[in-house]
């Protein structure tokens, strides 16, 4: 997807309105045009990278400070009890605009919502093996 045909680079230049809620020269926040609660939040980075892995590591540090400020904020704008923050990163993991952007769904006692490890369906049965073999992957592949 080109940065012209992207919906968030379009509010990002001020083509589509947003309820902005904050803005810098690395990020931006606006409310979520259909969101899960009141005060659903989403931080982006202002400049076009539609994953996490093609975000520069200064510009997701950024990011999630941004977010990490903000999410306190939107507790108390809408009175929530908690929060759920997330990612979702690549299509197979429900992203829907392929621009890197960070949720703050606010939660509220009794409003139905489920826990994040809700969202991946079944859990794996992984042996003790299995979970070593993984974390060694993971630790050689992080750099």
């Amino acid at each position: 997807m080109s940065q012209d045909d992207c919906i968030f680079c379009q509010i990002v230049d001020g083509d589509i309105p947003s309820r902005k809620v904050f803005e810098d020269d690395t990020a931006m926040a606006f409310l979520d045009a259909n969101p899960l609660a009141p005060g659903h939040t989403l931080v982006i980075p202002k400049e076009h990278h539609e994953t996490l892995e093609e975000t520069p590591e200064d510009v997701a540090a950024h990011v999630f400070g941004a977010l990490h400020r903000l999410n306190t904020a939107v507790e108390h704008a809408v009175d929530a009890d908690g929060t759920n923050v997330a990612f979702n990163n690549g299509e197979a993991a429900g992203q829907e605009v392929p621009h890197v952007h960070g949720h703050i769904i606010p939660r509220f006692e009794g409003d139905g919502g489920n826990p994040i490890h809700a969202v991946a369906g079944k859990r794996p049965d992984l042996s003790e093996a299995e979970l070593d073999e993984i974390a060694e992957d993971i630790h050689t592949q992080r750099d």
